[in-house]
């Protein structure tokens, strides 16, 4: 009899709630089979996750612990589980997509599930109106948030006296077989190749936050500056829960304390648990537009433009190679090739959320999922659909040095400043390894508002 503790998005064992249960305890966690299947062999997530349970691992068993690792389907390993021993209930973190929740449905039928809040500030249903009903405005979302949040949002979980169960822990990794059997393995023994990561991304969460403690002084001021190392860099840290959001929620007090004006962060993780709320209460959302019929005009030939990083737009074909190269994408960045994506090509906000979700490190489903049909003019959020952005605009105001683009566009290495941000002059370089732009803004940007205006009513 016990727990088994189940580890999803939550990668530590610092201020982790499912080491706060006593008793007799089997930590697992499954490379879920139904989600690997979609990924490419070199899938720079699989080596992030690979790492943090490799140092999971190590952890627990400083702790008296340790880890059991499983391949498969989830409902398979609880079957496989529970015909060599009775448990209690199964133990888990909260995840809120449309995927988990089914997922954990299955589970529960098989046993108890105690699910556990961690993932986020706010649980789905803790900031509702007085009706009841979910928000669908961020800026109330957030004044509600702001009166609900106590320092009971922040207290650490203190870890319990447990007790590991037996268990054949003698390798790194115990895999499921469909036969039942088990043996030890490496990535590449379940289709991936190990990958190379960056300094930054092979830095502990800790380490991470010392650097933003000085960072988050000009937060503000700096975090839409794509070339300047002003954002906190966590977001993969929260998305795998290897940091605990409250633990970062205690630093940012420390930090007001200092003095320092930590509204604007605070307000991007409220944005976080927004977006959570929302996906959890229209999971339609995932894959149709809240408003508007909005299908968008497919075309492979400017889709390929875009997803190859040469659609001729500099600060547009940055961000995809930063994020082809890195698994990474500045914020801001983000929210021009969306615009982009959706108003000047025109393409369905769905292509390019599927694009994102294959690429980006810290790709959360709700996050990402949103903040499309918010670019698209699709979702929630009251702007009209006319919100478009201006890339050669946005480039020449945040990146006014055109640092960030060299960095990711070497070919344009030789182009004035100046001309990194002029349409008209893009279109006459005639570089033989980089192309004009593939759209006229003004033009495009005509087309989409007539497209808009065609179906709104329909």
């Amino acid at each position: 009899m016990g727990r088994i503790l189940w580890f999803r998005r939550d990668l530590r064992t610092n201020d982790n709630p499912l080491l706060s249960l006593e008793g007799d305890v089997l930590p697992i966690f499954i490379f879920d089979t139904d989600i690997l299947a979609s990924l490419k062999a070199d899938d720079r997530r699989v080596t992030l996750i690979f790492n943090a349970l490799t140092t999971l691992k190590s952890s627990l068993r400083e702790r008296g612990l340790d880890l059991a690792l499983f391949y498969g389907r989830p409902t398979e390993v609880f079957t496989w589980l529970l015909s060599h021993n009775t448990y209690d209930e199964v133990c888990a973190s909260g995840d809120y997509d449309t995927y988990a929740l089914e997922r954990d449905r299955n589970v529960s039928h098989l046993l108890p599930f105690n699910y556990l809040h961690d993932t986020y500030i706010f649980a789905p249903n803790e900031i509702l109106k007085n009706d009841g009903t979910p928000y669908q405005v961020f800026t109330p979302y957030y004044n509600r948030a702001k009166t609900l949040f106590t320092p009971e949002h922040m207290v650490e979980y203190s870890p319990a006296k447990q007790r590991l169960i037996p268990f054949d822990y003698s390798t790194l990794h115990t895999i499921l077989r469909t036969d039942h059997s088990t043996q030890p393995i490496a990535l590449e023994s379940i289709g991936f190749i190990p990958q190379t990561l960056t300094p930054k991304q092979q830095c502990s969460p800790e380490a991470k936050l010392d650097l933003f403690t000085e960072n988050i002084k000009n937060y503000s001021q700096n975090r839409d500056y794509m070339a300047l190392d002003a954002t906190s860099a966590l977001s993969s840290d929260l998305r795998f829960g290897t940091l605990s959001i409250r633990s970062l929620l205690r630093w940012s007090v420390e930090q007001k304390k200092r003095g320092i004006d930590t509204e604007p962060f605070f307000r991007q993780l409220i944005f976080r648990d927004f977006y959570a709320m929302l996906l959890v209460h229209f999971p339609h959302l995932s894959e149709q537009n809240f408003r508007y019929p909005f299908k968008g005009v497919p075309d492979e030939a400017a889709f390929k433009a875009f997803c190859t990083g040469h659609t001729g737009v500099p600060i547009v074909d940055a961000g995809i190679r930063e994020l082809l190269i890195s698994g990474e994408m500045h914020n801001r960045v983000r929210m021009i090739v969306a615009s982009f994506f959706t108003k000047n090509l025109l393409l369905p906000w769905q292509w390019g959320e599927a694009f994102f979700a294959a690429h980006l490190n810290d790709y959360d489903a709700s996050s990402n999922i949103l903040s499309w049909q918010w670019s698209a003019g699709t979702g929630v959020d009251p702007q009209p659909y006319f919100r478009i952005f201006n890339p050669y605009t946005q480039a020449s105001k945040f990146d006014p040095e055109g640092i960030y683009i060299r960095r990711w566009v070497p070919q344009l290495i030789a182009v004035s400043t100046k001309n990194l941000s002029n349409e008209e002059a893009l279109f006459n370089l005639h570089l033989n390894d980089y192309p004009p732009p593939v759209v006229h803004h003004k033009r495009s940007s005509q087309k989409a508002l007539e497209y808009f205006k065609s179906i709104q009513n329909k």
